[in-house]
C-alpha cells in the first residue's frame, strides 16, 4: 500500500465514521493507523528487498571482480554494452577514486572482506601510481600503462579530480583504519589549499597545470573560451569538494578543513543555489553568474555546458547540502532543509516525467518565460539514481507530504524497466524509453562506473530498513 493509498483511505474512513462517536470511533481509527502502519513496513519490506537485490545481483556482482585490472593495477575503464573489455583503458582519476569509494563503501555496507581487498587494490593504485610524487596532487589521466596523459581537455590537475580522491580514501581509511590513506587524503587537501583555493573571493579553481599553477593570459594553448573561463569556477567541482571535505571532516575534524567545508557549504547554499530552486553552473571568480539568456540561439547553444538547468545536479546537491549540514553540527537547519526541499520540488516541478517516470537531463529559463523549457529530455543514468536517493531522502524529512514517496516508487520502477539490463546486467547509460539505442551503448567509460547508483541503492536500503 503506498503513501496516496493510505491517505485516500483516512479520507474515506473520516468521512465515514460521522455516525460513530466516542469510544467505538477512537477505536476503529486507531485500528486502521495500525493497519497502515503495517502495510507501510510491509512496502518498505518489498521495496528495500528489491533495492537489495538489485544492489548485489545487478550492480556490484557484475562490475567486481570483472573490472580489476589485473596486470597494470587499479581498474579497467571501458567495457561495451555485452561487458566486453573494449576501449583505451586509459586510468582517469575520477573512475580510479569512485571505484576505490564503492568497494570500500560495499565492504562497510555488507562487512565483506572481499571487498575490502579489492579497495585495498584500488588504494595501493592511486598511492603509487596516480599521486604525482614530483608536483604533489593527483594527475588526472594516465594511459594503461600508468604514464601522465593530459586529456582533461586543457588542464592537467583538476579540484574535481582530487576531491574525488580525498572522498574515496576517506571511504576507505574507514574500512582500512590504514593511516596512510588518511595522510594521503590530508596531503591532497593541503596541496588544493596551496593551489586551488582562491583567498580573496574564496572557493576553487578548477583547472591547474601539472605543477599546480593556474593558467594565465599568455598560455598559448588556451583560445576562446577556454581563454576566458580559465578563472571560473563551477557547480560541479564546488559540490564535490563540499562532498569530499564532508567525509574527510568526520574522520579528521581539522579546523583548517572545518573553514573549508563552512566556506562552501555557504557558497553552494546560499549563492549556487540560493532561492531560485535550481543551481547557477558556472561563476565568474568574483561569483557574478556566467548566463547566455541574452546571447543569440547559437551562441546559446554552443555555450549549453556553461549555462542550463541540470535536475541531475540539483536532486543530488540537496542530498549533498544535508549531509554537509549534518558533519558541521548544524542541528535544526531549516534553511539548508528549505533550500535542499526548493532544488528537488524545482526538478520534480520542471524535469520530472509524469508519464513514465524519471528525471530529464536538462532544462532552461528563457529570457521572460516563466516556464522552464526542457532542452534534453534524456533520461542519464546517474541522474535517475541521484533522483532515487533525494526522493526517499525528502519523503522521511517531510512524511506528511505524500508525493515524494509516490515519486521515489515510480522513480525505482522507472529504473527498474528503463534503466537495467536484466540480461547482462549493468544500468544503461541513457533510460531505454526515451532512448532506446542506448541498449547497446558502452557500459563503462571514464565518466561511467557504478558510484552513483551504488550510492543511491546503499542509502535507501538503510532508510527502508529503518522503517521496519
Amino acid at each position: 500500500m503506498n503513501i496516496f493509498f493510505d491517505n485516500c483511505l483516512i479520507k474515506s474512513v473520516i468521512h465515514n465514521t460521522n455516525n460513530l462517536t466516542g469510544k467505538n470511533t477512537f477505536c476503529f481509527v486507531l485500528t486502521l493507523l495500525f493497519t497502515i502502519s503495517g502495510c507501510s513496513q510491509s512496502t518498505d519490506r518489498s521495496l528495500a528487498e528489491q533495492l537489495e537485490y538489485s544492489l548485489h545481483k545487478e550492480l556490484l556482482d557484475v562490475w567486481y571482480p570483472r573490472s580489476i585490472d589485473n596486470k597494470n593495477g587499479g581498474f579497467l575503464s571501458d567495457f561495451n554494452y555485452k561487458w566486453q573489455a573494449k576501449g583505451a583503458q586509459n586510468k582517469m582519476l575520477v573512475s580510479q577514486s569512485r571505484h576505490l569509494w564503492t568497494t570500500s563503501q560495499a565492504a562497510l555496507f555488507y562487512k565483506d572482506s572481499l571487498y575490502a581487498k579489492i579497495a585495498k587494490h584500488g588504494f595501493d593504485f592511486l598511492k603509487t601510481v596516480m599521486w604525482d610524487t614530483e608536483f604533489g596532487g593527483f594527475h588526472m589521466f594516465c594511459d594503461p600503462q600508468g604514464n601522465p596523459a593530459n586529456r582533461s581537455n586543457y588542464a592537467n590537475k583538476t579540484a574535481y579530480g582530487n576531491a574525488f580522491a580525498i572522498y574515496a580514501l576517506s571511504a576507505y581509511y574507514s574500512v582500512s583504519n590504514d593511516t596512510s590513506a588518511l595522510n594521503l587524503a590530508k596531503r591532497t587537501f593541503y596541496w588544493l589549499e596551496a593551489q586551488s583555493h582562491d583567498p580573496e573571493y574564496k572557493g576553487y579553481f578548477d583547472k591547474m597545470l601539472r605543477n599546480g599553477s593556474l593558467y594565465t593570459d599568455d598560455d598559448s594553448d588556451l583560445h576562446g573560451i577556454e581563454l576566458e573561463s580559465r578563472l571560473w569556477k563551477d557547480h560541479n567541482s564546488s559540490i564535490h569538494l563540499l562532498e569530499a571535505f564532508t567525509a574527510l571532516y568526520e574522520i579528521w575534524p581539522d579546523t583548517l578543513l572545518n573553514e573549508r567545508l563552512t566556506e562552501m557549504f555557504y557558497l553552494i547554499r546560499d549563492t549556487i543555489a540560493g532561492e531560485k530552486g535550481y543551481l547557477t553552473l558556472f561563476y565568474k571568480r568574483d561569483w557574478s553568474p556566467v548566463t547566455y539568456s541574452d546571447s543569440t540561439e547559437t551562441k546559446r547553444k554552443k555555450n549549453h555546458y556553461f549555462d542550463h538547468i541540470s535536475f541531475g545536479h540539483n536532486v543530488e546537491t540537496a542530498y549533498l547540502l544535508l549531509e554537509a549540514s549534518h558533519a558541521l553540527g548544524l542541528k535544526d537547519d531549516e534553511r539548508t532543509i528549505d533550500v535542499a526541499q526548493k532544488l528537488v520540488d524545482h526538478a520534480l516541478d520542471n524535469g520530472w516525467d509524469n508519464k513514465n517516470g524519471g528525471f530529464y537531463d536538462a532544462g532552461y529559463r528563457f529570457k521572460n518565460e516563466d516556464k522552464i523549457t526542457i532542452i534534453n529530455p534524456e533520461k542519464v543514468w546517474w541522474t535517475q539514481a541521484e533522483g532515487l536517493n533525494a526522493l526517499l531522502l525528502m519523503s522521511e524529512l517531510f512524511p506528511a507530504e505524500s508525493r515524494y514517496f509516490e515519486a521515489f516508487q515510480k522513480q525505482w520502477q522507472y529504473i527498474d524497466l528503463y534503466g537495467i539490463d536484466k540480461k547482462r546486467g549493468g544500468w544503461y547509460e541513457s533510460g531505454l524509453d526515451n532512448n532506446p539505442e542506448k541498449v547497446k551503448a558502452p557500459k563503462a567509460h571514464d565518466w561511467k562506473i557504478n558510484y552513483h547508483n551504488a550510492r543511491a541503492l546503499m542509502n535507501c536500503i538503510d532508510r527502508l530498513n529503518a522503517h521496519r
